[in-house]
């Protein structure tokens, strides 16, 4: 299983991304996988942001986040995505989509995860 991790740039604060994740090797809603996704920023620990089922039930890690995080995924396209709206520098980090055999191991217990990507808010 693989999973690559695209999107992620500088941005001013108030803008907004879309992160993709892209997996091989398995398809997102085989076996029940959950997809989620957490981030580090330097010097700090991981930080969960939100968990989504096979069946689109989320699971959100922080209140701070979740009305501007918001996740999805194309089963056609094999491809998870987070949407970042309204980015305040803060949320600098790196962030990282991963698999997970249900949503109890979200977020950090992970079957897989990708390689993470850069996302910089400047003010």
């Amino acid at each position: 299983v693989q999973l690559v991790e695209s999107g992620g740039t500088e941005v001013q604060a108030g803008g907004s991304l879309r992160l993709s994740c892209t997996a091989s090797g398995i398809t997102f809603d085989a076996f029940g996988l959950t997809i989620g996704w957490f981030r580090q920023a330097p010097g700090k620990e991981r930080e969960g942001v939100s968990c989504m089922t096979d069946s689109g039930d989320t699971t959100n890690f922080a209140d701070s986040l979740k009305d501007r995080f918001i996740m999805s995924f194309d089963n056609a396209k094999n491809t998870g995505y987070l949407e970042l709206n309204n980015l305040k520098p803060e949320d600098t980090a790196t962030y990282y989509c991963a698999l997970y055999r249900s949503t109890e191991y979200c977020p950090f217990s992970y079957y897989a995860r990708g390689q993470g990507t850069q996302v910089t808010v400047s003010s």
